[in-house]
Formats: structure tokens, C-alpha cells, sequence
């Protein structure tokens, strides 16, 4: 099997299900989804089963898959949770990050500011930014729960760019913000300015999600 498949065919998916291309409760047949991949219904295999753990697919009866509903106090929850866990990651990341760890976000944050409006650039961009103060708390129990919640609200998160280009501007300058409290030390700014950067994530994410259910 390619990952490198799996992957594309999960990232087309993802795609698919937030934009409302494919809604809730559509069977997710595989051989149907592997003929429109031109692959085998191995690498569809394991991205069906990478959309479950993502919560954004789930089994019915003769345990088939399909899209699964995603009501809006779901999404709310699921950010909540995301935005308490990351922002203390932030807070520990202000006195824990190394030098070269804080270099390393100053460098991340340009490269972000440099990519113009391209939304999947800025969205690996984006990754590599929350990963960076993650590692830097230097919290395993923390970074793994924090894995966990990323699973389900990365596609979210993914779609924000993709789907409202203004979104680029205001994360931008939210992630400036974040930097320069981490740099200071300040733990309470970072916390803050954290949990304010995923609210706002998920304020973008509800109103794609109201859309899709219309």
C-alpha cells in the first residue's frame, strides 16, 4: 500500500465532506471510492478508517461506512476541548522553548507572512507553527491528548483557508501575537492569545458547517 495514496485519497475526502460535496449519511462504498481513485481498495481501506478516527465518518449497519453528521455542539465541544489543551501547551512553550525553538518560530512565522494567499502553503505553514509550540512545552501527556483532539479538528481548521481567504490575514496577525507573548515569557498572554486563535478558528469552521447543512 502507498501512505502517499491513503493520504491523497483522506485529504480528498476531508475535502469533500466540509465543503458538503459528500453529506451526512452517504455510504462511503469502497470499491465504488477505489474505482474513483483508480487504486485498490486497500490504500481507500485506510483512509475510511483514518475519516472514522477523525470523526468524520462512522458505521452502520454490516459495518459500512458512512459520512457522518457533525452537529454544530459537537464542533463547539471539540474546538472548546482543542483551544484549553493547546493554550496551556502555549503557556508552558513561553518558559520551556529553547532558543533555537524560539528562533525556530520567529522563522515559521515569516515563512507564513512571505507565502502570500495560498492556502494550502499557509496551511502547512500553519501546522508546523502549532507543532513547533507544542514540542516546545515539552509535555508528552499534553502533546498526545492535544494529537488526539487535532485528529477532528484538523480538517476544520484546513478548510478555514481554504474557504475564506480573509482568514489568512487574521490567523497571520493571531499567530504574530501568540509569537511575541511565547518570546516574552509571558504565560498568561500566550494562554490567552491561544485560546483566542482557536476560538476563532472555530467561529470560521461553525459558519462552514451552518452552510453545509443548508
Amino acid at each position: 500500500m502507498s501512505i502517499r495514496t491513503a493520504e491523497s485519497i483522506f485529504d480528498a475526502m476531508i475535502a469533500g465532506i466540509v465543503a458538503g460535496q459528500m453529506r451526512p449519511g452517504e455510504p462511503l462504498v469502497e470499491q465504488a471510492l477505489a474505482e474513483q481513485f483508480g487504486v485498490s481498495r486497500t490504500p481507500v481501506r485506510e483512509a475510511l478508517h483514518r475519516l472514522e478516527q477523525a470523526n468524520l465518518a462512522e458505521r452502520g449497519p454490516r459495518r459500512a461506512f458512512f459520512v457522518r453528521q457533525m452537529k454544530a455542539e459537537d464542533l463547539a465541544e471539540l474546538f472548546e476541548a482543542a483551544g484549553e489543551v493547546e493554550s496551556v501547551l502555549a503557556a508552558l512553550a513561553a518558559h520551556r522553548m529553547s532558543e533555537i525553538e524560539r528562533l525556530t518560530l520567529m522563522a515559521i512565522l515569516e515563512e507564513g507572512d512571505a507565502c502570500g494567499e495560498d492556502p494550502k502553503a499557509y496551511g502547512e505553514i500553519n501546522t508546523r507553527f502549532h507543532e513547533t509550540i507544542k514540542s516546545g512545552a515539552h509535555n508528552a501527556i499534553l502533546a498526545a491528548t492535544l494529537d488526539d483532539l487535532n485528529l477532528r479538528t484538523t480538517a476544520w481548521r484546513a478548510a478555514n483557508f481554504r474557504e475564506n481567504q480573509r482568514r489568512l490575514a487574521t490567523s497571520r496577525a493571531e499567530h504574530r501575537a501568540i509569537a511575541e507573548a511565547i518570546l516574552a515569557r509571558d504565560a498568561d498572554e500566550s494562554r490567552r492569545r491561544m485560546c483566542s486563535h482557536v476560538a476563532a478558528s472555530y467561529v470560521v469552521a461553525a459558519d462552514l458547517l451552518a452552510r453545509r447543512d443548508l
